[in-house]
């Protein structure tokens, strides 16, 4: 069988890697956006693989979309992924230049922009006096990587990524409040 990463295309971390700095509620969305990416024979998690993964497991992370209809709507999009919508990503490496490239690997491994999300989202964490990201980081973090998958399937669905990331500061309850340096 031969390799789905194009030649010169180095893929990024493992999610064991990055998995340390996740929160114990993040460890089901790591695992269920690598059994996607295996299940769909890619060699690499995606920002895509995390929504969709995101979407599926964290109901905080739901909650901040303006309601049912538009969570739907982004499922429907992200399970399309194999049968037409998301074709265009097979055999191709995310890479939105958040993060350099690394040596290639032989197990499924973190897409650059996926592993900048996941550092990004540690970060986020950090900075709300955390010492693990949970959900809404890891979300904040793919929405602010304007050249990702994972907006891409945001603004197809209709999502207004700026209105979210506000949403997101503003509304206390989500643990973040003003001052979170969203988009900064």
């Amino acid at each position: 069988m031969q390799s789905r990463t194009p030649q010169g295309a180095e893929p990024g971390p493992t999610p064991a890697d990055t998995e340390s700095g996740l929160s114990a509620a993040l460890a089901p969305v790591a695992a269920g956006a690598r059994r996607r990416a295996l299940r769909d024979g890619d060699r690499q998690i995606d920002t895509a693989h995390l929504l969709h993964s995101l979407l599926e497991h964290e109901p905080r992370v739901r909650a901040v979309f303006d309601g049912g209809p538009q969570v739907a709507r982004l499922l429907g999009y992200l399970v399309q992924r194999s049968i037409g919508y998301g074709l265009q990503w097979q055999g191709t490496v995310e890479d939105s230049g958040a993060v350099p490239l690394v040596a290639a690997a032989k197990e499924t491994v973190l897409s650059p922009a996926a592993a900048g999300a996941m550092e990004a989202a540690l970060e986020r964490a950090v900075l709300r006096g955390e010492a693990q990201a949970d959900g809404v980081d890891l979300l904040v973090a793919l929405a602010t990587d304007a050249e990702c998958r994972a907006v891409e399937v945001l603004r197809r669905a209709g999502v207004d990524v700026a209105e979210l990331l506000r949403r997101i500061d503003a509304e206390g309850e989500f643990g973040y409040g003003s001052g979170a340096g969203f988009g900064d």
